[in-house]
């Protein structure tokens, strides 16, 4: 990551949210929607409950994004994390940063592990343009 982006990054990376800009699969339109995001080290991280989400299947197809975080623009690539040890990081870090949702988080992992819920969820890893 850029040194000046990553510096930006971690002055606004207790904020809550960001406003993810991302691009419509035949329109190529942008949209945006809100959302929760971490900064793992120098490891920018999104999430989703759910990865049949309009915004998630966007992004899958054209990984340029722009991120809106506390005043700073950020833009960059987003990669789908496919592998499982890198999706269960990014998601441990999520669960870290927004820990007054963990119970909530951990009834979803506990329903999904004995079968009454599917596992939707999926991430993100975001490569800032320099």
């Amino acid at each position: 990551m850029e040194p000046n982006a990553l510096k930006r990054l971690k002055r606004v990376a207790g904020k809550q949210t960001t406003t993810l800009t991302h691009y419509g699969r035949k329109t190529g339109k942008p949209h945006e929607v809100t959302i929760w995001f971490v900064l793992d080290d120098d490891k920018l991280y999104i999430g989703t409950a759910n990865v049949n989400r309009q915004w998630v299947r966007n992004v899958q197809k054209t990984p340029k994004i722009r991120l809106s975080i506390g005043g700073e623009t950020f833009d960059g690539n987003a990669r789908f994390l496919t592998d499982r040890a890198e999706h269960e990081r990014a998601m441990a870090a999520i669960r870290r940063k927004y820990w007054i949702f963990r119970p909530l988080i951990a009834l979803g992992r506990f329903l999904t592990a004995i079968g009454l819920m599917r596992d939707n969820t999926g991430s993100f890893e975001v490569t800032l343009a320099a």
